[in-house]
């Protein structure tokens, strides 16, 4: 096993549930399902083909071969003829109707569409399960007021509730594209060779609503209410595009939360989980780098490169069919699910063991405040002291200017609303100058778009999605 290259998705990064869609086992085992399918939906229609040979069929599903397979393969030099030949020797008295009619595509593209709308689902219910868990966390913190940036400046102040608001809509916009690709996708059924059902016109004897009534059987067995309307051989690469669309859109609202959190634990206000004997650097001891979210970003910049895979392969497809896409396919499609899993995976770690701290969300907000109060103490000491506008503005610009100095050039604390308390003209107590300057003062609605959010947009999402909550987010390394 150490000898030869292994793939890291697999080996470090994607759950065991992931990586069994995209194994051997599931690819031949859906191509021998899609080939009794095919026979049991021939039969139905009038070609002579016997319950035993279905039979005999069925009862081999599981029984591959794969070391004669291999040896087919390099005799044949072709994938599906190679496991054509290794389910016949498995089923001798089937062997003359297996693959009856079809081209390679009808089991190599039908099995893609049918493990790619099984893995969706499972990005699914990752996807509905970081949205509960967000929304659980959005919720305890809606009213923790906290230092907003714009630019990586200091703005005006937010809530950690509200600011987790924007991680959860990024990921409920994926989702609705996620649902959009699931009930748009469709089989591509079985066509033959350039698109036009000729073989299978001419099993049927020319009979066109047979070779139509073939594709709907196959389908509804396959769990697929249709079919692609239209095909060469192939479907079209664009249904590829469009399902890496929904991964890569995954990826980028994952990559965001992720530079937030690396963000976040630089200033010391987040700490994603961190275990017991977890080591962060092995120079610096005592350091607690964010690899979790680290690891996100890297994961994430592979998938927003790979979508360029399926967009090229659908651009450079020449007519009916071309063989440039297999061998791209069978790496960045598998690739992109495991990676976008593994994605997954992290970021429900990451939420359900994010710490907050208080405390340093508190000193950086103060640090700032001072500057941002000074409108509202503006206001108040015009109002309610009688005071001049523009007296009072230009004592508050002149202390601001020697307070900052402060700060930038000796490191000290920014001590403005001292300044303007020992400053009479304000004639300020310590009462009005702390409701002044109360934090949850300057945070706006903030606090009540939480709350709408979650429960006008957020909740029913998952209450129509409760049956995929309950997921366990493995983080291996």
């Amino acid at each position: 096993m150490h000898e030869y290259y292994q793939n890291p998705l697999c080996t470090r990064y994607a759950d065991e549930q992931m990586k069994r869609l995209f194994s051997d086992d599931k690819k031949f085992t859906t191509w021998r399902k899609l080939w009794i399918a095919l026979a049991e939906s021939e039969q139905e229609l009038g070609i002579a083909i016997t319950d035993a040979q279905i039979a005999q069929m069925k009862a081999n599903i599981h029984n591959i071969d794969y070391e004669l397979a291999q040896q087919k393969e390099h005799e044949v030099r072709h994938d599906v003829m190679a496991h054509v030949l290794t389910y016949g020797e498995a089923c001798p008295d089937a062997r003359p109707i297996i693959h009856l009619g079809a081209t390679s595509c009808y089991v190599g593209d039908n099995t893609d569409l049918i493990i790619m709308r099984e893995a969706l689902w499972q990005i699914k219910k990752q996807l509905i399960n970081t949205i509960w868990q967000l929304s659980a966390f959005a919720d305890e913190h809606k009213a923790l007021p906290t230092l907003a940036y714009t630019h990586f400046q200091a703005a005006q102040p937010t809530t950690v509730g509200k600011r987790a608001t924007l991680w959860l809509h990024d990921l409920l916009l994926d989702l609705k594209q996620l649902d959009f690709q699931l009930n748009e996708l469709k089989l591509l059924g079985c066509k033959g060779t350039t698109g036009t059902c000729a073989s299978f016109l001419e099993l049927f004897d020319g009979d066109t609503e047979k070779a139509e009534l073939l594709e709907q059987k196959i389908a509804a067995k396959m769990g697929f209410s249709a079919t692609y309307p239209v095909s060469g051989q192939t479907y079209s690469r664009k249904v590829d595009f469009y399902i890496l669309q929904v991964l890569c859109g995954i990826a980028q609202s994952a990559a965001k939360f992720s530079n937030d959190i690396r963000l976040l634990s630089h200033l010391k206000e987040v700490d994603e989980p961190f275990e017991e004997k977890q080591i962060g650097s092995s120079a610096m001891a005592y350091k607690r780098n964010p690899m979790r979210s680290e690891r996100i970003a890297s994961l994430a910049r592979y998938v927003i490169c790979d979508l360029q895979n399926t967009a090229i392969t659908a651009s450079t497809q020449w007519f009916e069919r071309t063989l440039d896409d297999s061998a791209n396919r069978r790496i960045s499609l598998p690739e992109a699910f495991l990676a976008t899993n593994a994605i997954l995976n992290l970021y429900l770690n990451i939420i359900r063991g994010l710490k907050v701290y208080p405390a340093v969300i508190e000193r950086h907000l103060y640090a700032e405040l001072p500057f941002m109060a000074t409108e509202n103490i503006l206001m108040y000491c015009v109002k309610h002291k009688n005071g001049d506008r523009q007296s009072l503005h230009e004592a508050i610009r002149r202390h601001s200017v020697e307070a900052a100095q402060q700060v930038k050039l000796y490191g000290k604390d920014n001590d403005l609303l001292d300044r303007i308390m020992q400053d009479a003209s304000f004639s300020l107590t310590e009462e009005e100058m702390q409701q002044l300057t109360d934090p949850h003062s300057f945070t706006g609605m903030a606090t009540q778009q939480t709350e709408r959010f979650l429960h006008d947009v957020v909740a029913p999402v998952l209450e129509e999605n409760k049956d995929l909550l309950g997921y366990e987010a493995t983080v291996k390394v």
